[in-house]
């Protein structure tokens, strides 16, 4: 297993180097490499003529990490993103593609360092401001009662949830971080929220927002914002399984695009 060393973790990742384009993809909240794969949202499955990094997040998968909330406050995700780019890929413009905190954790970034990145592909943008207290509200009380009635009451609560139509027949998944330290990952993620609607303006790489319908976690509202805000921003979205298994052909085509 492959591991690079952040302060408080060790990142597991994977690189493909079939020359080409740089690329970074990221995963979701409670997800990895692996689970997104299940989940169709590996975009980088198939991808050639790239040189592809793919990691797991700090304590996602089968990287390590500390019950420590504030390690997975979006941010600090950021601070461990742009250490890999300067390990990886020093001095190179980079395409960027990732789900949900996978999405913030390139936003954050790209706020701080707009000339890192070459192109953005987001998935699913997460609940941001207006929206982001009630689910920052779910994730406190889901880490409570993680560590009152253990992991398997919140795996239960989520298969009683709603799916959104795009998502009907993928298989039950469940998070993939520890019983120990899934309380402080939600713990993070409640404290975390997008840049600043200004701050996203100044973002002004072509960029493609991938979206689906009737997803409380994911609202199309953010999805609009971002397309609203970021000055080279276009929307896709989704209300079948069958296109969202189109998205992989669409990051395919960003980086063609944008590595022009």
């Amino acid at each position: 297993m492959h591991r690079f060393t952040v302060p408080g973790a060790e990142l597991a990742w994977a690189f493909s180097d079939e020359s080409g384009s740089a690329v970074v993809q990221l995963h979701g909240l409670t997800s990895s490499r692996a689970r997104d794969r299940v989940l169709d949202l590996d975009l980088g499955r198939g991808l050639s003529g790239t040189r592809l990094l793919r990691y797991d997040a700090r304590g996602h998968g089968h990287s390590s990490g500390r019950a420590e909330p504030e390690d997975y406050r979006w941010p600090s995700l950021a601070d461990d993103l742009l250490r890999l780019l300067d390990h990886w890929f020093p001095g190179e413009r980079v395409h960027g593609v990732g789900p949900s905190m996978g999405t913030a954790t390139l936003l954050h970034a790209a706020v701080r360092e707009p000339d890192r990145f070459s192109g953005l592909t987001l998935l699913l943008p997460p609940t941001a401001w207006a929206t982001r207290a009630a689910r920052a509200g779910d994730y406190l009380r889901m880490a409570d009662l993680i560590e009152t009635d253990g992991i398997e009451r919140v795996i239960e609560e989520g298969r009683d949830a709603p799916r959104p139509p795009a998502t009907v027949g993928h298989p039950d998944t469940v998070p993939d971080v520890t019983a120990e330290l899934l309380p402080s990952v939600l713990r993070g993620a409640a404290r975390s929220d997008l840049p600043a609607p200004d701050a996203l303006a100044g973002i002004e790489v072509p960029t493609t927002v991938l979206a689906w319908v009737e997803d409380p976690a994911h609202p199309l509202s953010t999805a609009e914002a971002l397309v609203e805000l970021m000055p080279r921003a276009t929307l896709q979205v989704a209300r079948t399984g069958a296109e969202v298994r189109r998205w992989p052909g669409v990051l395919a085509a960003d980086i063609a695009q944008h590595s022009r």
